[in-house]
């Protein structure tokens, strides 16, 4: 059953003509596909085409659910890898342009955490009062409408969503299809382990060795960076995130006070530090910590000895000063200039900080949304000199964890036998039975997650002071930008003809050149591979070969050897796109054959490569 409010959505943005001509249906399930041809479709459902993406915009349902189960499925970019990896989440008023937003967030977080994956996102329309059945049921069927897009988006959890969710999917469409599973599942316990919050540890880490550089900005010639024991923090968002942050702040930065945290009903401030181990106890047991810290603690001091301060208006914790902010909560919009985007908090009230480290996802392709974000930054960090750690740059944590799930693969006799999918209880034994290994499995990855998070958020914030001290003009967010695009531009250059090529059509030398023509016009292709009897490439023949020889007045019926072009030029499995294109112009061509042992196993041509090579990034953002 489709969800009354896509339902009403897609109706109101999409023609009749558009719901004739791209509904699919297959046992039941309704898929609507999009790419970034479709730009005026895509424009209907707000989502704008640019040089990144979307590379696929589906909307899909379950008609025959006896509940509603839809939702949209954005895998933006693949230049870094496929499939794409990114989060589902699980929202009433979720839409496509909100899934678009957080799937280029993920296209620039994987890019910026180097890792082989392109950047997705998933959004289901749910209403978070759901039934712990209903819920599940939803999971289990949403799975099946992803499994048609196995080869190109490995779904993880995100808000809404969580790793009991992950392990659904896994029985339903097997291991090595989702990440961030149960650790019995070989998986490698991203919320468990606060692998999201460690990168933000982390990065205030590297961030106290690496500002001191930034003293050479006009704004930062009095930045004062204060020994670990006079460092103070503010977590908007005392959830999953912000609750591992300040366990593990106490942990790796000894002496470093947590002063404020902030939940949905309320927030805690002092200036002496809060007490994280029992906050954290408290979240644990209970979710929401400020108001029964308030209750059981504050009102209970019977003394009036606590400076600690509570208030019921969580937004107002940004108010409060400190060395460190960190926004942990799902509020994108932490912080702008202008009141009527309805920030937490505008910038003429928030409190003195020296740095932000974003955990939460803030970043959004558009247009307008960016041009407040520039503006914000140019008053918080060029006037008041706070510097910004862009949220795609900190808090890929979570990703990294889930990746090691891919890059460390999943033995053959650990993965779910096919014919036991979809059926739970037979899984469950089937874990029982290999639960030593897969724990083991699970702890592999997990130590592998940590060494890489360390290097990759050390690394993302070396290299963003580097580029804000080099060109004084330049906004955090730009500087963010282009860590990712950079990567993701040398990736591209990198990428090779067996990644990229498409397939090439054959033809047997001996037949004739109508033959080849018909073919050609059959096929919609440019070009055929001649092969021999045992598959050898002998030639390739083109329309322009074709049109040759019309005018040449060669027969109808004449053996293709004599129009065909020979010797051939050809491209090498591992060749890269430049030089692929070099080969094109040298020759002046615009296809060519990719040729392995003797034999055409694929097609480069001027029009693809200039589709997939993104040349326009490898222009500006190669140095």
């Amino acid at each position: 059953m489709i969800p009354k409010r896509m339902q009403a959505f897609l109706h109101e943005r999409l023609p009749e003509r558009t719901w004739k001509n791209r509904l699919r249906r297959e046992n039941g399930r309704c898929y609507m596909e999009f790419n970034a041809t479709d730009v005026d479709r895509l424009a209907r459902l707000g989502i704008e085409v640019d040089r990144l993406g979307p590379h696929l915009v589906v909307c899909m349902w379950d008609e025959e659910a006896p509940m509603e189960v839809g939702g949209y499925l954005v895998v933006d970019n693949l230049a870094m890898g496929k499939p794409a990896m990114g989060g589902i989440r699980m929202l009433a008023d979720i839409t496509p342009a909100a899934v678009h937003g957080l799937a280029r967030g993920m296209t620039l977080k994987n890019a910026a955490a180097s890792l082989p994956f392109g950047g997705g996102k998933v959004g289901v329309i749910a209403e978070r009062s759901l039934k712990p059945e209903e819920h599940l049921e939803i999971v289990r069927r949403f799975a099946h409408l992803l499994a048609k897009y196995k080869p190109l988006f490995l779904p993880g959890p995100d808000v809404g969503t969580n790793d009991a969710d992950m392990k659904t999917i896994a029985i339903e469409n097997g291991l090595d299809t989702v990440v961030s599973k149960p650790a019995e599942m070989g998986g490698s316990q991203v919320d468990l382990v606060g692998a999201g919050a460690g990168g933000l540890v982390i990065a205030l880490q590297a961030l106290l060795e690496e500002m001191p550089r930034l003293k050479s900005l006009p704004q930062f010639q009095n930045l004062n960076i204060p020994s670990p024991a006079e460092i103070t923090v503010i977590i908007q968002g005392f959830g999953a995130v912000g609750a591992h942050t300040a366990q593990m702040l106490e942990a790796r930065l000894p002496g470093v006070k947590v002063v404020g945290v902030s939940d949905a009903l309320g927030y805690l401030y002092d200036q002496q530090g809060l007490p994280v181990e029992k906050l954290f106890n408290i979240w644990r047991e209970r979710g929401h910590v400020t108001r029964n810290y308030f209750y059981e603690v504050l009102l209970s001091d019977q003394w009036g000895v606590s400076l600690t301060k509570y208030s019921s208006a969580p937004n107002d914790l940004l108010r409060e000063s400190a060395f460190c902010l960190i926004p942990a909560s799902p509020i994108s919009n932490y912080l702008d200039l202008d009141e009527s985007t309805q920030p937490a908090v505008t910038v003429s009230r928030m409190g003195q900080w020296s740095v932000i480290i974003e955990g939460a996802n803030t970043y959004s392709p558009d247009r307008a949304r960016r041009a407040a974000r520039a503006r914000m930054e140019r008053e918080v960090y060029r006037q008041r000199g706070v510097l910004i750690a862009t949220d795609f740059l900190v808090n890929s944590g979570g990703v990294i964890f889930a990746a090691q799930e891919q890059l460390i693969k999943t033995p053959g006799e650990l993965r779910i036998p096919d014919e036991m999918l979809g059926n739970r209880p037979a899984v469950d034994r089937w874990l029982a039975e290999h639960a030593e290994a897969l724990q083991d499995l699970a702890e592999k990855r997990r130590k592998a997650g940590e060494v890489y998070r360390e290097k990759a958020i050390r690394a993302n914030m070396r290299e963003l002071i580097d580029l804000l001290v080099a060109d004084p003009d330049r906004l955090p967010c730009e500087a963010a930008e282009s860590i990712s695009i950079r990567r993701i531009a040398r990736r591209e250059s990198d990428r090779t003809a067996a990644e990229i090529m498409t397939p090439i059509y054959t033809i047997q030398e001996g037949q004739s050149v109508a033959e080849a023509a018909a073919q050609l016009v059959t096929t919609n292709s440019s070009l055929l591979a001649v092969v021999s009897p045992s598959g050898e490439l002998v030639g390739v023949v083109t329309d322009w070969d074709i049109t040759r020889a019309m005018a040449q007045s060669v027969a109808a019926q004449a053996p293709l050897e004599g129009v065909m072009s020979h010797p051939v030029i050809a491209a090498h499995p591992q060749d890269t796109i430049l030089q692929m294109i070099e080969k094109l112009e040298h020759y002046e061509i615009s296809a060519m054959p990719v040729v392995a042992d003797g034999k055409a196993i694929g097609l480069v041509s001027a029009d693809l490569l200039a589709r997939k090579s993104l040349l326009r990034l490898l222009q500006s953002q190669i140095p």
